[in-house]
Protein backbone atom coordinates (compact mmCIF):
# COMPACT_ATOMS: atom_id res chain seq x y z
CA UNK A 1 0.00 0.00 0.00
CA UNK A 2 2.92 2.56 0.88
CA UNK A 3 4.58 1.90 -2.25
CA UNK A 4 1.61 2.43 -4.36
CA UNK A 5 0.88 5.45 -2.61
CA UNK A 6 4.37 6.80 -2.94
CA UNK A 7 4.11 6.10 -7.08
CA UNK A 8 0.94 7.53 -7.34
CA UNK A 9 2.74 10.69 -5.77
CA UNK A 10 5.14 10.81 -7.97
CA UNK A 11 3.49 10.38 -11.14
CA UNK A 12 1.28 12.83 -10.04
CA UNK A 13 4.00 15.44 -9.58
CA UNK A 14 5.95 14.82 -12.68
CA UNK A 15 2.60 15.52 -14.94
CA UNK A 16 2.29 18.25 -12.54
CA UNK A 17 5.47 20.06 -13.34
CA UNK A 18 5.22 18.57 -17.44
CA UNK A 19 2.12 20.84 -17.27
CA UNK A 20 3.83 23.59 -15.72
CA UNK A 21 6.93 23.64 -18.34
CA UNK A 22 4.41 22.97 -20.90
CA UNK A 23 2.34 26.30 -20.41
CA UNK A 24 5.53 28.43 -19.58
CA UNK A 25 6.92 27.79 -23.00
CA UNK A 26 3.40 28.76 -24.81
CA UNK A 27 3.18 31.88 -22.65
CA UNK A 28 6.98 32.96 -23.67
CA UNK A 29 5.94 32.29 -27.42
CA UNK A 30 3.05 34.38 -26.78
CA UNK A 31 4.78 37.23 -25.38
CA UNK A 32 7.04 37.32 -27.72
CA UNK A 33 4.52 37.00 -30.58
CA UNK A 34 3.09 39.84 -28.58
CA UNK A 35 6.08 41.92 -28.39
CA UNK A 36 6.40 41.66 -32.96
CA UNK A 37 3.64 42.55 -33.35
CA UNK A 38 3.73 45.56 -30.94
CA UNK A 39 7.02 46.38 -32.99
CA UNK A 40 5.52 46.47 -35.76
CA UNK A 41 2.59 48.34 -35.21
CA UNK A 42 4.92 51.05 -33.46
CA UNK A 43 7.20 50.94 -36.49
CA UNK A 44 4.31 51.67 -39.15
CA UNK A 45 3.09 54.99 -36.48
CA UNK A 46 6.68 56.39 -36.24
CA UNK A 47 7.31 59.41 -37.87
CA UNK A 48 9.75 58.95 -41.02
CA UNK A 49 13.50 60.41 -41.19
CA UNK A 50 13.47 63.82 -41.58
CA UNK A 51 14.07 65.16 -45.12
CA UNK A 52 16.28 68.41 -46.03
CA UNK A 53 12.34 70.05 -47.56
CA UNK A 54 11.03 69.23 -43.80
CA UNK A 55 13.41 70.59 -41.61
CA UNK A 56 13.70 73.77 -43.77
CA UNK A 57 9.90 74.19 -43.54
CA UNK A 58 10.33 73.81 -39.81
CA UNK A 59 12.96 76.54 -39.41
CA UNK A 60 11.05 78.74 -40.56
CA UNK A 61 8.33 77.95 -37.84
CA UNK A 62 10.41 76.82 -34.96
CA UNK A 63 11.05 79.15 -31.92
CA UNK A 64 14.77 80.86 -30.92
CA UNK A 65 14.98 78.48 -28.45
CA UNK A 66 13.89 74.99 -29.97
CA UNK A 67 15.95 76.23 -33.29
CA UNK A 68 19.36 74.00 -32.08
CA UNK A 69 18.17 70.86 -33.27
CA UNK A 70 16.93 72.05 -36.28
CA UNK A 71 20.31 73.11 -37.14
CA UNK A 72 21.88 69.84 -35.89
CA UNK A 73 19.73 67.62 -37.95
CA UNK A 74 20.33 70.04 -41.47
CA UNK A 75 24.03 69.32 -40.95
CA UNK A 76 23.41 65.58 -40.03
CA UNK A 77 20.97 65.97 -43.65
CA UNK A 78 23.00 68.08 -46.26
CA UNK A 79 26.32 68.87 -44.43
CA UNK A 80 28.14 70.48 -47.04
CA UNK A 81 25.54 71.24 -49.29
CA UNK A 82 23.92 73.76 -46.62
CA UNK A 83 27.04 75.81 -46.11
CA UNK A 84 25.96 78.62 -47.80
CA UNK A 85 22.57 78.40 -45.47
CA UNK A 86 24.67 78.59 -42.29
CA UNK A 87 26.52 81.22 -43.61
CA UNK A 88 23.64 83.40 -44.78
CA UNK A 89 21.93 82.66 -41.36
CA UNK A 90 25.32 83.86 -39.65
CA UNK A 91 25.29 87.13 -41.16
CA UNK A 92 21.45 88.03 -41.07
CA UNK A 93 20.16 87.69 -44.17
CA UNK A 94 18.29 84.41 -44.22
CA UNK A 95 14.74 85.24 -44.84
CA UNK A 96 11.76 83.22 -46.40
CA UNK A 97 8.40 83.16 -48.24
CA UNK A 98 5.59 83.68 -45.94
CA UNK A 99 3.15 81.90 -48.72
CA UNK A 100 5.09 79.15 -50.09
CA UNK A 101 7.58 79.14 -46.89
CA UNK A 102 10.76 79.22 -49.62
CA UNK A 103 14.03 79.88 -48.11
CA UNK A 104 15.83 82.36 -49.78
CA UNK A 105 18.85 84.48 -49.39
CA UNK A 106 18.28 88.34 -49.46
CA UNK A 107 20.80 91.02 -50.72
CA UNK A 108 20.83 94.37 -51.94
CA UNK A 109 21.52 95.27 -55.67
CA UNK A 110 23.07 98.42 -57.13
CA UNK A 111 19.57 100.24 -57.46
CA UNK A 112 18.79 99.69 -53.39
CA UNK A 113 16.29 96.93 -54.50
CA UNK A 114 15.87 93.46 -52.48
CA UNK A 115 17.04 90.10 -54.39
CA UNK A 116 15.96 86.96 -53.19
CA UNK A 117 18.20 84.09 -54.10
CA UNK A 118 17.24 80.13 -53.51
CA UNK A 119 19.06 79.46 -50.93
CA UNK A 120 19.58 75.35 -51.98
CA UNK A 121 19.22 75.83 -55.95
CA UNK A 122 21.23 79.01 -56.09
CA UNK A 123 18.14 80.28 -58.24
CA UNK A 124 18.20 84.20 -58.94
CA UNK A 125 14.53 85.08 -57.80
CA UNK A 126 14.60 88.40 -58.97
CA UNK A 127 12.91 91.57 -56.81
CA UNK A 128 10.90 90.23 -54.17
CA UNK A 129 8.99 92.59 -52.34
CA UNK A 130 9.30 92.83 -48.13
CA UNK A 131 5.68 92.38 -47.71
CA UNK A 132 5.72 88.36 -49.19
CA UNK A 133 8.75 87.88 -47.23
CA UNK A 134 10.24 87.51 -43.07
CA UNK A 135 13.63 86.74 -41.90
CA UNK A 136 14.76 83.77 -40.11
CA UNK A 137 15.97 85.14 -36.47
CA UNK A 138 19.18 84.34 -35.50
CA UNK A 139 20.48 84.87 -31.47
CA UNK A 140 23.81 84.71 -29.91
CA UNK A 141 23.69 81.25 -28.86
CA UNK A 142 22.31 80.27 -32.42
CA UNK A 143 25.43 82.45 -34.25
CA UNK A 144 27.46 80.23 -31.82
CA UNK A 145 26.11 76.43 -32.81
CA UNK A 146 26.21 77.81 -36.66
CA UNK A 147 30.33 79.05 -36.13
CA UNK A 148 30.76 75.75 -34.65
CA UNK A 149 28.69 73.89 -37.66
CA UNK A 150 30.40 75.89 -40.31
CA UNK A 151 34.04 74.81 -38.98
CA UNK A 152 33.32 71.37 -38.73
CA UNK A 153 31.35 71.23 -41.98
CA UNK A 154 34.97 73.26 -43.51
CA UNK A 155 37.08 71.08 -41.61
CA UNK A 156 36.02 67.60 -42.01
CA UNK A 157 34.31 68.16 -45.53
CA UNK A 158 35.92 71.16 -47.31
CA UNK A 159 38.20 71.40 -49.98
CA UNK A 160 41.79 71.63 -49.03
CA UNK A 161 41.98 75.30 -49.36
CA UNK A 162 38.58 75.37 -47.38
CA UNK A 163 39.83 73.34 -44.78
CA UNK A 164 43.50 74.62 -44.49
CA UNK A 165 41.13 78.48 -43.68
CA UNK A 166 39.45 76.60 -41.05
CA UNK A 167 42.04 74.96 -39.16
CA UNK A 168 44.17 78.35 -39.28
CA UNK A 169 41.06 80.40 -38.21
CA UNK A 170 41.12 78.09 -35.49
CA UNK A 171 44.71 78.94 -34.45
CA UNK A 172 43.45 82.32 -33.02
CA UNK A 173 40.61 80.86 -30.82
CA UNK A 174 42.00 77.38 -29.59
CA UNK A 175 39.42 76.23 -26.60
CA UNK A 176 38.39 73.19 -25.74
CA UNK A 177 35.77 72.65 -28.34
CA UNK A 178 37.99 73.22 -31.12
CA UNK A 179 40.41 71.20 -29.84
CA UNK A 180 38.23 68.63 -29.77
CA UNK A 181 37.63 69.33 -33.45
CA UNK A 182 40.89 69.08 -34.80
CA UNK A 183 41.57 65.38 -32.71
CA UNK A 184 38.36 64.68 -34.79
CA UNK A 185 40.19 65.87 -38.20
CA UNK A 186 43.40 64.51 -37.41
CA UNK A 187 43.65 60.93 -38.38
CA UNK A 188 41.29 61.28 -41.31
CA UNK A 189 43.37 64.24 -42.64
CA UNK A 190 45.24 63.85 -45.58
CA UNK A 191 46.83 67.11 -47.08
CA UNK A 192 50.34 67.68 -45.77
CA UNK A 193 49.64 71.59 -45.49
CA UNK A 194 46.06 70.85 -43.05
CA UNK A 195 47.78 68.30 -40.86
CA UNK A 196 50.37 70.53 -39.96
CA UNK A 197 48.23 73.55 -39.06
CA UNK A 198 45.99 70.61 -37.16
CA UNK A 199 49.21 69.41 -34.99
CA UNK A 200 49.75 73.19 -34.52
CA UNK A 201 46.35 73.86 -33.18
CA UNK A 202 46.83 71.09 -30.98
CA UNK A 203 49.97 71.94 -29.70
CA UNK A 204 48.87 75.68 -28.77
CA UNK A 205 46.12 74.31 -26.57
CA UNK A 206 48.88 71.61 -24.96
CA UNK A 207 51.14 74.46 -24.66
CA UNK A 208 48.57 76.39 -22.39
CA UNK A 209 46.85 73.78 -20.62
CA UNK A 210 49.40 70.25 -19.97
CA UNK A 211 50.68 69.57 -16.74
CA UNK A 212 53.91 67.70 -17.85
CA UNK A 213 57.14 69.03 -18.92
CA UNK A 214 57.58 66.69 -21.50
CA UNK A 215 54.25 67.78 -23.34
CA UNK A 216 55.11 71.48 -23.18
CA UNK A 217 58.77 70.83 -24.68
CA UNK A 218 56.64 68.33 -27.44
CA UNK A 219 54.39 70.95 -28.61
CA UNK A 220 56.94 73.62 -28.51
CA UNK A 221 59.02 71.33 -30.97
CA UNK A 222 56.28 71.79 -33.08
CA UNK A 223 55.26 75.19 -33.14
CA UNK A 224 58.80 77.26 -32.73
CA UNK A 225 59.73 77.17 -36.25
CA UNK A 226 55.93 78.55 -37.28
CA UNK A 227 55.55 82.13 -38.24
CA UNK A 228 51.47 82.18 -37.75
CA UNK A 229 50.40 85.53 -35.79
CA UNK A 230 48.70 83.22 -33.44
CA UNK A 231 51.41 81.35 -32.71
CA UNK A 232 53.77 84.16 -32.08
CA UNK A 233 51.11 86.07 -30.18
CA UNK A 234 50.96 82.88 -27.83
CA UNK A 235 54.64 82.18 -26.99
CA UNK A 236 55.23 85.89 -26.49
CA UNK A 237 52.35 86.28 -24.07
CA UNK A 238 54.63 83.31 -21.85
CA UNK A 239 56.95 85.86 -21.38
CA UNK A 240 55.24 89.04 -20.30
CA UNK A 241 55.51 89.95 -16.45
CA UNK A 242 51.70 89.19 -15.70
CA UNK A 243 51.98 86.04 -17.04
CA UNK A 244 53.50 83.88 -14.07
CA UNK A 245 52.13 80.31 -15.48
CA UNK A 246 56.21 78.95 -16.67
CA UNK A 247 57.81 80.86 -13.79
CA UNK A 248 58.65 77.98 -12.22
CA UNK A 249 59.89 76.42 -14.93
CA UNK A 250 63.23 78.06 -16.03
CA UNK A 251 63.81 75.20 -18.49
CA UNK A 252 60.69 75.53 -20.82
CA UNK A 253 61.28 79.42 -20.40
CA UNK A 254 64.09 79.75 -21.98
CA UNK A 255 63.24 77.13 -24.48
CA UNK A 256 60.59 79.65 -25.54
CA UNK A 257 63.10 82.72 -25.56
CA UNK A 258 65.55 81.14 -28.18
CA UNK A 259 61.84 80.11 -30.01
CA UNK A 260 61.27 83.31 -30.27
CA UNK A 261 63.90 85.07 -30.68
CA UNK A 262 64.81 83.02 -33.98
CA UNK A 263 61.24 83.71 -34.96
CA UNK A 264 61.77 87.25 -34.60
CA UNK A 265 64.54 86.71 -37.32
CA UNK A 266 63.21 85.48 -39.32
CA UNK A 267 60.00 87.66 -39.81
CA UNK A 268 62.87 91.02 -40.06
CA UNK A 269 63.95 88.54 -42.80
CA UNK A 270 60.59 88.15 -44.66
CA UNK A 271 59.60 91.55 -44.06
CA UNK A 272 62.83 93.23 -45.81
CA UNK A 273 61.94 90.54 -49.12
CA UNK A 274 58.62 92.41 -48.61
CA UNK A 275 60.11 95.66 -48.80
CA UNK A 276 62.48 95.09 -51.67
CA UNK A 277 59.32 93.71 -53.50
CA UNK A 278 57.44 97.27 -52.94
CA UNK A 279 60.08 99.15 -53.97
CA UNK A 280 60.59 96.96 -57.37
CA UNK A 281 56.85 97.46 -57.69
CA UNK A 282 57.13 101.15 -57.59
CA UNK A 283 60.06 101.04 -59.55
CA UNK A 284 58.14 99.30 -62.10
CA UNK A 285 55.57 101.93 -62.19
CA UNK A 286 57.90 104.67 -62.50
CA UNK A 287 60.03 102.92 -65.09
CA UNK A 288 56.24 102.61 -67.36
CA UNK A 289 55.73 106.08 -66.31
CA UNK A 290 59.22 107.29 -67.38
CA UNK A 291 60.11 105.20 -70.68
CA UNK A 292 58.29 107.27 -72.68
CA UNK A 293 59.52 110.61 -71.20
CA UNK A 294 63.53 109.59 -71.92
CA UNK A 295 62.70 108.68 -75.57
CA UNK A 296 61.26 111.93 -76.12
CA UNK A 297 62.75 113.72 -73.89
CA UNK A 298 66.33 112.53 -75.01
CA UNK A 299 65.65 112.63 -78.87
CA UNK A 300 64.21 115.87 -79.01
CA UNK A 301 65.09 118.02 -75.89
CA UNK A 302 61.23 118.88 -75.03
CA UNK A 303 60.11 119.33 -71.40
CA UNK A 304 56.65 117.94 -71.94
CA UNK A 305 54.30 118.77 -69.21
CA UNK A 306 51.28 116.65 -70.63
CA UNK A 307 53.08 113.45 -70.56
CA UNK A 308 51.55 112.32 -66.92
CA UNK A 309 48.07 113.37 -69.02
CA UNK A 310 48.89 110.30 -71.40
CA UNK A 311 49.26 108.22 -68.58
CA UNK A 312 45.20 109.42 -67.28
CA UNK A 313 43.91 109.01 -70.81
CA UNK A 314 45.33 105.26 -71.13
CA UNK A 315 43.78 104.52 -67.74
CA UNK A 316 40.08 105.60 -68.60
CA UNK A 317 40.70 103.64 -72.49
CA UNK A 318 41.20 100.71 -69.86
CA UNK A 319 37.69 102.16 -67.74
CA UNK A 320 36.25 102.91 -71.09
CA UNK A 321 36.61 99.19 -72.70
CA UNK A 322 35.24 97.61 -69.04
CA UNK A 323 32.07 99.16 -69.23
CA UNK A 324 31.47 98.13 -73.12
CA UNK A 325 32.65 94.86 -71.91
CA UNK A 326 31.20 94.33 -69.07
CA UNK A 327 30.73 90.19 -69.05
CA UNK A 328 34.21 89.74 -70.59
CA UNK A 329 36.71 91.83 -67.60
CA UNK A 330 38.85 88.86 -67.74
CA UNK A 331 39.99 90.04 -71.31
CA UNK A 332 39.38 93.33 -71.76
CA UNK A 333 42.48 94.31 -70.40
CA UNK A 334 44.09 92.35 -73.25
CA UNK A 335 42.14 94.74 -75.10
CA UNK A 336 42.57 97.49 -73.40
CA UNK A 337 46.64 97.87 -73.71
CA UNK A 338 46.95 98.25 -77.94
CA UNK A 339 44.08 100.45 -76.84
CA UNK A 340 45.75 102.52 -74.86
CA UNK A 341 48.66 102.95 -76.46
CA UNK A 342 46.63 103.68 -80.34
CA UNK A 343 44.53 106.57 -78.44
CA UNK A 344 47.52 108.36 -76.44
CA UNK A 345 49.81 107.72 -79.03
CA UNK A 346 47.46 109.94 -81.73
CA UNK A 347 46.65 112.29 -79.04
CA UNK A 348 51.12 112.72 -78.76
CA UNK A 349 51.45 113.05 -82.24
CA UNK A 350 48.56 115.61 -82.26
CA UNK A 351 51.00 117.67 -79.70
CA UNK A 352 53.69 117.65 -81.46
CA UNK A 353 52.12 117.95 -84.72
CA UNK A 354 50.26 121.00 -84.53
CA UNK A 355 52.30 122.44 -81.33
CA UNK A 356 55.40 121.73 -80.30
CA UNK A 357 56.49 121.26 -83.87
CA UNK A 358 56.02 125.15 -84.06
CA UNK A 359 58.05 125.93 -81.04
CA UNK A 360 60.87 123.82 -82.07
CA UNK A 361 64.18 126.10 -80.17
CA UNK A 362 62.83 127.65 -77.36
CA UNK A 363 62.35 125.77 -74.42
CA UNK A 364 60.54 127.92 -72.19
CA UNK A 365 57.61 128.31 -74.16
CA UNK A 366 57.26 124.25 -75.10
CA UNK A 367 57.06 123.98 -71.60
CA UNK A 368 54.54 126.51 -70.86
CA UNK A 369 52.62 125.59 -74.04
CA UNK A 370 52.33 121.53 -72.52
CA UNK A 371 51.74 122.84 -69.15
CA UNK A 372 48.67 124.11 -70.85
CA UNK A 373 47.38 121.36 -72.96
CA UNK A 374 47.73 118.74 -69.62
CA UNK A 375 44.81 121.40 -67.74
CA UNK A 376 42.99 121.39 -71.10
CA UNK A 377 43.27 117.44 -71.31
CA UNK A 378 42.18 117.42 -67.20
CA UNK A 379 39.22 119.53 -68.12
CA UNK A 380 38.13 117.38 -70.84
CA UNK A 381 38.09 114.33 -68.98
CA UNK A 382 35.97 116.47 -66.76
CA UNK A 383 33.63 117.45 -68.77
CA UNK A 384 33.26 113.55 -70.69
CA UNK A 385 33.41 111.89 -67.38
CA UNK A 386 32.54 113.93 -64.18
CA UNK A 387 35.48 115.23 -61.45
CA UNK A 388 34.57 112.02 -59.82
CA UNK A 389 37.28 108.90 -59.81
CA UNK A 390 36.24 105.90 -61.65
CA UNK A 391 36.89 102.14 -60.54
CA UNK A 392 38.44 99.63 -63.27
CA UNK A 393 37.52 96.10 -61.95
CA UNK A 394 40.87 93.47 -61.59
CA UNK A 395 40.52 90.30 -63.78
CA UNK A 396 39.92 87.12 -61.65
CA UNK A 397 43.56 86.26 -62.72
CA UNK A 398 45.40 88.95 -61.25
CA UNK A 399 43.29 89.40 -57.96
CA UNK A 400 44.56 87.66 -54.58
CA UNK A 401 48.08 87.12 -53.44
CA UNK A 402 51.09 84.44 -53.92
CA UNK A 403 51.01 83.70 -50.70
CA UNK A 404 55.33 82.55 -49.84
CA UNK A 405 54.34 81.99 -45.81
CA UNK A 406 52.14 83.49 -43.24
CA UNK A 407 54.61 86.75 -43.07
CA UNK A 408 55.31 87.09 -46.63
CA UNK A 409 52.67 87.79 -49.72
CA UNK A 410 52.90 89.17 -53.15
CA UNK A 411 49.87 90.04 -54.94
CA UNK A 412 49.37 89.29 -58.36
CA UNK A 413 48.88 92.35 -59.34
CA UNK A 414 52.10 93.93 -58.76
CA UNK A 415 53.61 91.17 -59.79
CA UNK A 416 52.16 90.96 -63.02
CA UNK A 417 52.84 94.62 -63.35
CA UNK A 418 56.51 94.43 -63.00
CA UNK A 419 56.39 91.65 -65.39
CA UNK A 420 54.36 93.89 -67.61
CA UNK A 421 56.79 96.81 -67.19
CA UNK A 422 60.40 94.90 -67.89
CA UNK A 423 58.46 93.05 -71.02
CA UNK A 424 57.67 97.19 -72.43
CA UNK A 425 61.49 98.01 -71.77
CA UNK A 426 62.61 94.83 -73.48
CA UNK A 427 60.69 95.42 -76.61
CA UNK A 428 61.34 98.99 -76.78
CA UNK A 429 65.39 98.30 -76.29
CA UNK A 430 64.57 95.80 -79.37
CA UNK A 431 62.57 98.68 -81.60
CA UNK A 432 65.36 100.86 -80.64
CA UNK A 433 68.26 98.50 -81.44
CA UNK A 434 67.16 96.59 -84.27
CA UNK A 435 64.33 98.35 -86.51
CA UNK A 436 64.63 101.38 -88.93
CA UNK A 437 62.66 103.76 -86.99
CA UNK A 438 65.43 103.34 -83.50
CA UNK A 439 67.81 103.93 -86.20
CA UNK A 440 66.34 107.08 -87.42
CA UNK A 441 65.90 107.86 -83.55
CA UNK A 442 69.35 107.78 -82.53
CA UNK A 443 70.77 109.57 -85.68
CA UNK A 444 68.52 112.53 -84.61
CA UNK A 445 69.35 112.32 -81.52
CA UNK A 446 73.02 112.48 -81.86
CA UNK A 447 72.98 115.16 -84.69
CA UNK A 448 69.55 116.63 -85.98
CA UNK A 449 71.27 118.32 -88.78
CA UNK A 450 73.05 115.69 -90.21
CA UNK A 451 70.66 113.22 -90.16
CA UNK A 452 68.50 115.86 -92.33
CA UNK A 453 71.32 116.05 -94.64
CA UNK A 454 71.36 112.46 -94.99
CA UNK A 455 67.52 112.66 -96.19
CA UNK A 456 66.13 111.30 -93.10
CA UNK A 457 62.83 113.45 -92.51
CA UNK A 458 63.38 114.86 -89.00
CA UNK A 459 59.41 115.96 -88.36
CA UNK A 460 58.49 112.72 -89.18
CA UNK A 461 60.89 110.94 -86.78
CA UNK A 462 59.92 113.77 -83.83
CA UNK A 463 56.34 112.69 -84.29
CA UNK A 464 56.98 109.20 -84.42
CA UNK A 465 58.80 109.02 -80.88
CA UNK A 466 56.50 111.83 -79.24
CA UNK A 467 53.68 109.22 -80.27
CA UNK A 468 55.75 106.08 -79.32
CA UNK A 469 56.90 107.62 -76.08
CA UNK A 470 52.94 109.26 -75.45
CA UNK A 471 51.99 105.27 -76.18
CA UNK A 472 54.64 103.75 -73.80
CA UNK A 473 52.65 106.33 -71.25
CA UNK A 474 49.01 105.18 -72.53
CA UNK A 475 50.24 101.39 -71.11
CA UNK A 476 51.65 102.82 -68.17
CA UNK A 477 48.25 104.39 -67.39
CA UNK A 478 46.68 100.73 -68.14
CA UNK A 479 48.92 99.32 -65.50
CA UNK A 480 48.04 102.01 -62.58
CA UNK A 481 44.43 101.59 -63.36
CA UNK A 482 44.93 98.21 -61.56
CA UNK A 483 46.31 99.67 -58.64
CA UNK A 484 44.44 102.65 -58.06
CA UNK A 485 41.10 104.29 -58.72
CA UNK A 486 41.07 106.43 -62.43
CA UNK A 487 41.14 110.14 -62.16
CA UNK A 488 41.51 113.12 -63.80
CA UNK A 489 44.38 114.05 -61.97
CA UNK A 490 46.11 110.80 -61.93
CA UNK A 491 49.20 111.53 -63.96
CA UNK A 492 49.91 114.64 -61.92
CA UNK A 493 51.07 112.06 -59.16
CA UNK A 494 53.82 111.07 -61.42
CA UNK A 495 54.79 113.38 -63.73
CA UNK A 496 57.57 114.82 -61.03
CA UNK A 497 59.12 111.15 -60.12
CA UNK A 498 58.99 110.55 -63.91
CA UNK A 499 61.44 113.57 -64.72
CA UNK A 500 63.14 112.95 -61.78
CA UNK A 501 63.89 109.26 -62.82
CA UNK A 502 64.99 109.86 -66.34
CA UNK A 503 67.04 112.69 -65.12
CA UNK A 504 68.93 110.47 -62.32
CA UNK A 505 69.53 107.27 -64.86
CA UNK A 506 70.90 109.98 -67.43
CA UNK A 507 68.70 111.79 -70.52
CA UNK A 508 68.24 109.30 -73.66
CA UNK A 509 69.41 106.58 -71.73
CA UNK A 510 67.11 103.49 -71.49
CA UNK A 511 69.25 101.42 -69.05
CA UNK A 512 70.00 104.40 -66.89
CA UNK A 513 66.12 105.10 -66.63
CA UNK A 514 65.64 101.06 -65.59
CA UNK A 515 68.04 101.04 -62.98
CA UNK A 516 66.77 104.64 -62.06
CA UNK A 517 63.52 103.98 -61.38
CA UNK A 518 64.34 101.07 -59.77
CA UNK A 519 66.45 102.49 -57.25
CA UNK A 520 64.04 105.48 -56.40
CA UNK A 521 61.08 102.80 -56.09
CA UNK A 522 63.26 100.95 -53.22
CA UNK A 523 65.17 104.33 -51.98
CA UNK A 524 61.41 105.35 -51.47
CA UNK A 525 59.69 102.38 -49.52
CA UNK A 526 62.75 101.72 -47.03
CA UNK A 527 62.36 104.75 -46.48
CA UNK A 528 58.68 105.58 -45.76
CA UNK A 529 58.28 103.08 -42.73
CA UNK A 530 61.31 105.21 -40.80
CA UNK A 531 60.03 108.64 -42.06
CA UNK A 532 56.41 109.14 -43.65
CA UNK A 533 55.52 108.68 -47.16
CA UNK A 534 55.61 112.65 -47.44
CA UNK A 535 58.61 113.28 -45.67
CA UNK A 536 60.34 109.84 -48.07
CA UNK A 537 59.58 111.89 -50.89
CA UNK A 538 61.00 115.00 -49.94
CA UNK A 539 63.85 113.12 -49.18
CA UNK A 540 64.21 111.81 -52.64
CA UNK A 541 63.61 114.82 -54.51
CA UNK A 542 66.32 116.37 -51.96
CA UNK A 543 68.90 113.53 -52.80
CA UNK A 544 67.89 113.62 -56.65
CA UNK A 545 69.02 117.68 -56.50
CA UNK A 546 72.18 116.73 -54.48
CA UNK A 547 73.07 113.85 -57.02
CA UNK A 548 72.88 116.31 -59.99
CA UNK A 549 75.16 118.72 -58.29
CA UNK A 550 77.80 116.37 -58.17
CA UNK A 551 76.75 114.51 -61.62
CA UNK A 552 74.43 116.56 -63.99
CA UNK A 553 74.42 113.86 -66.71
CA UNK A 554 73.44 111.31 -64.14
CA UNK A 555 74.41 107.93 -63.41
CA UNK A 556 75.09 106.82 -67.19
CA UNK A 557 75.58 109.63 -69.68
CA UNK A 558 75.61 109.49 -73.05
CA UNK A 559 79.03 109.29 -74.72
CA UNK A 560 80.09 110.34 -78.15
CA UNK A 561 77.62 112.47 -80.45
CA UNK A 562 74.95 111.83 -78.39
CA UNK A 563 76.59 113.16 -75.63
CA UNK A 564 76.93 116.72 -76.98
Amino acid sequence: MESVFYGFNDNFIVKKYYSLFFFLVINAFFIQSLHAAIADETSATEDPPPTLETLLVELTSVSLSRAAPVIDQLEAVGGRDLLPLFQTMLEGDLYYDENTLQVIALSENSEGEDVGVDILSGENLGVVEDWDIKKIRVNNRLRTLLRKAIARINLLQGTDSERESSALAMLGDINADNKALLDQALPVEKNSNVLELIQVGIAMYTMSNADEQELRFEALDILKGRLESPVRNLLASFLDEDNSLYEEDPLIREAIVSAQKKMQQTVAFYGFIEKLFFGLSLGSVLLLAAIGLAVTFGVMGVINLAHGEMLMLGAYTTYVIQQLLPNHINYSIWLAIPAAFMVSATVGILIQRFVIRSLNGRPLETLLATFGISLILQQTVRTIFSPLNRRVISPDWMSGSWEINPVLAFTYNRLYILLFALIVFFILLLVMKKTSLGLYVRAVSQNRDMAKAMGIKTDRVDALTFGLGSGIAGMAGVALSQLTNVGPNLGQAYIIDSFMVVVFGGVGNLFGTLVGAFSLGMFNKFLEPVTGALLANIMVLVFIILFIQKRPKGLFPQKGRAAE
